[in-house]
This record gives C-alpha cells, sequence and structure tokens, in this order.
C-alpha cells in the first residue's frame, strides 16, 4: 500500500500513469496512431465546416426576420395638437385581467426625429 493511499483513502494516478495505459490500450487493439490521429483531425474540420455551416444559416435567419419585421413597420404622420394615448409595456409586472395598458388622453406638443415625442398631460 502506498503513502499516499493510507493518508488519502484512494490511489494516486499521476499522468504518466495514465499515458502508459493509454499507449498499453492502443498497442492492444492494434491501433496505428498516426491513422488515429489523422482521423481525429479529419473529424474536427468536419466539425468546424458544421459549425460555419449552421453560423451561416442563422445569419440569414436573423436577415430574412429583420427583413420581414421592418416590412410589417406601418409609418404614422404624427401631428402636433392632436389626443393620442400612451401604451404602458412594462404593466406585466402586476398582471390583472381588467387592468389597461393604455392610458391618456395626452396632446403632442413636439415630435422629434425617429418617433419621440413630448406629451401634454
Amino acid at each position: 500500500m502506498s503513502p499516499y493511499r493510507l493518508v488519502y483513502g484512494k490511489a494516486c494516478h499521476l499522468p504518466v500513469e495514465l499515458e502508459h495505459k493509454n499507449f498499453w490500450a492502443v498497442k492492444k487493439l492494434n491501433f496505428d496512431i498516426q491513422k488515429a490521429g489523422s482521423a481525429r483531425l479529419l473529424q474536427l474540420n468536419e466539425l468546424e465546416e458544421h459549425k460555419m455551416f449552421s453560423y451561416e444559416s442563422a445569419k440569414l435567419y436573423k436577415e430574412k426576420t429583420k427583413a420581414w419585421h421592418d416590412k410589417q413597420i406601418q409609418k404614422r404622420e404624427l401631428i402636433l395638437g392632436t389626443e393620442v394615448l400612451l401604451f404602458n409595456s412594462r404593466l406585466r409586472l402586476f398582471p390583472g385581467k381588467l387592468k389597461s395598458r393604455w392610458s391618456g388622453p395626452f396632446k403632442l406638443v413636439k415630435v422629434y426625429p425617429y418617433g419621440a415625442v413630448d406629451l401634454l398631460d
């Protein structure tokens, strides 16, 4: 019994022992290390190709989805002085069947570019 096993209660496996066991298994099963290495390299290359194909596919899907979403957006002309309702998208925190997410009406005071507006109560 080794001193390591006496202290820790389990066998000590050194990296050299593991390497020796791997070499022994390769020798016993009559594997050619060169062929196994080239096969593994081929597998890694196939995996890299599959990863790149998946990346390209996800990129195309994202572009198509964005194009569809952008096509669905309706352009609206906002005129000063009109009354509008304000949609509260954060009301999900307090769910209630009968609670309305809309508040208002508010008057449009100023319209900024890209849809930003100032409202008057």
